[in-house]
């Protein structure tokens, strides 16, 4: 079944399914080429798809961002996914950092919130998919795909934007 959304829509069910995500990947490139992923906490998420993520100036990501800002981020929870690529900024401000900061950062940064290290990825967003197959979509998914292995098919794709859209951003 086709269901198309407006753009608003579809942006707003992207902030809505970010949120819900604690935890992401992000994949940027090495100065040789290679994608390199790693797990960061999601010190905020905005509406547009902005994220915030804490990570130390000295990092290898933070020089990775310095030759090429281009990021992924990915997340996945369940039968929840959203993939998000945009351009990372490194931030520095204090403001930011205090108002973003939480204590089991401390864990990272032993100075706390006033370690020297201890500065802001901003992913600004350029644009975004996501997959929702939970709830009465998954189920409708399962079946659908149950019955596509008995017949020997595919199973159809969903073209239901509630579920399943790529953004531009």
């Amino acid at each position: 079944m086709t269901t198309t959304i407006t753009e608003a829509e579809k942006r707003q069910r992207l902030s809505t399914l970010l949120s819900l995500f604690e935890t992401a990947m992000l994949v940027t490139r090495t100065s040789d080429g290679v994608l390199r992923a790693r797990p960061l906490s999601i010190a905020e998420s905005q509406d547009g798809g902005f994220m915030y993520f804490s990570t130390a100036i000295e990092s290898p990501k933070v020089q990775e961002l310095e030759a090429d800002p281009h990021v992924n981020v990915v997340m996945q929870d369940g039968r929840r996914f959203v993939s998000v690529s945009g351009i990372a900024h490194v931030m520095t401000d204090r403001a930011l950092i205090e108002r973003l900061w939480r204590p089991s950062w401390k864990v990272w940064f032993p100075g706390g919130i006033d370690d020297p290290s201890l500065c802001l990825l901003r992913v600004e967003p350029t644009e975004a998919a996501y997959w929702d197959l939970t709830g009465t979509t998954g189920i409708r998914y399962a079946f659908e795909m149950a019955k596509a292995y008995v017949r020997g098919t595919r199973p159809p794709s969903d073209t239901d934007e509630r579920h399943t859209a790529h953004v531009k951003l």
